[in-house]
């Protein structure tokens, strides 16, 4: 491992907050890490529920990287459409030693033509969009395939960093930081996968979904064409 591990978090309008807060909790930890905030103009940006974060660079002035973290959001439709950024993510991912994602941000991944034949993991109403960018979806909480780790949908962002720590650090190290952090999660409901919620609420949540799938399809259909005419 070099004496910097220099790790961006690839940003944008209407990202989902805990997608990269909670990885940037643990990576942030990793020896020689230094994170760096980064968007497309570098301006502060606000999350869908509107929590501000500021201080962040442009994605064009950042050289290189050692990981590359893409965080999902409700945002992630625009993102998709957003040549600037997925150029960027093209760029920084091809100098990469790891590349990463959370939740829907696999799509953007996808959008950017890094997963073509690749198993990846998004937030299981949003999985099988995968498809369309030449991925393999698969429904584990977090998915290796090569250099790119991949997780499920938000909370998994914070498993997703522990296993590249492991990957980087050392399984003893990434123990370590996971004790520290205390994460020893004991939700209070086993209704975290749909495969284990009841079935009301498993149909409660999938019908607010359903306002969501119109337009993101679109999105997706649209940026696999263009990732299409750019082969």
């Amino acid at each position: 491992m070099s004496q910097t591990f220099p790790i961006v978090f690839a940003l944008y309008p209407g990202v989902t907050q805990l997608d990269f807060t909670g990885p940037y909790e643990v990576l942030s930890r990793l020896p020689g890490a230094r994170c760096v905030l980064a968007s497309t103009t570098g301006q502060p940006i606000a999350t869908e529920p509107g929590m501000r974060f500021d201080g962040l660079v442009r994605l064009a002035d950042v050289d290189a990287c050692a990981l590359l973290c893409v965080p999902g959001g409700y945002g992630c439709v625009d993102a998709m459409a957003d040549q600037a950024f997925l150029g960027e993510l093209r760029r920084l991912a091809a100098g990469a030693r790891y590349v990463s994602s959370v939740c829907t941000g696999s799509l953007l991944l996808g959008a950017a033509g890094l997963l073509q034949g690749r198993r990846a993991a998004c937030h299981w109403a949003w999985r099988d969009g995968l498809r369309a960018f030449g991925a393999i979806p698969d429904e584990a909480r977090v998915v290796r395939d090569g250099n790119v780790f991949s997780g499920g949908g938000v909370t998994a962002g914070i498993d997703l960093a522990l296993s590249i720590m492991a990957e980087v650090a050392g399984e003893p190290y990434a123990q370590q930081v996971q004790l520290a952090i205390e994460y020893a999660p004991q939700p209070p409901f086993d209704s975290g996968r749909p495969e284990q919620a009841p079935a009301e609420v498993l149909a409660a949540v999938m019908a607010r979904m359903e306002g969501l799938r119109g337009t993101r399809e679109a999105a997706i259909t649209a940026a696999a064409q263009r990732l299409s005419g750019r082969a």
